[in-house]
């Protein structure tokens, strides 16, 4: 029990300082949260876990291919969120995220990669 109260506190500790350094600095609170923190940190714990090889090679993988369809919302937050309120952005990069995934997942298949 203590492992699993571990991990929540490192992994939730590693989210407020992100988005505390995103407070004083806009780059470099960017730079820190686009690093690939989250799974460097569940690789890890699969690892202390004793997850094998294949399993820390796929989880690595697939993560790429779930990061791509991301990256339009990114792109895409900064330029409604000046003429929508938050939520609604927030919202709209979300349908854009899902219907990236779709695209992604159906380009992917394409090349024997099954995301769904």
């Amino acid at each position: 029990m203590w492992w699993i109260a571990f991990k929540y506190l490192t992994t939730a500790a590693i989210v407020v300082i992100i988005s505390e350094v995103a407070k004083r600095s806009d780059k470099l609170g960017a730079l820190v949260a686009a690093l690939p923190t989250v799974t460097i940190l569940a690789l890890v714990w699969m690892y202390i876990e004793g997850q094998g090889q294949e399993k820390l090679s796929n989880h690595a993988f697939y993560t790429f291919w779930y990061v791509v369809p991301t990256l339009p919302m990114f792109l895409l937050f900064p330029y409604l969120l000046n003429r929508y309120s938050f939520w609604l952005t927030l919202l709209i990069c979300c349908l854009v995220s899902v219907v990236s995934f779709g695209l992604t997942a159906y380009i992917a298949k394409a090349w024997g990669i099954r995301l769904l």
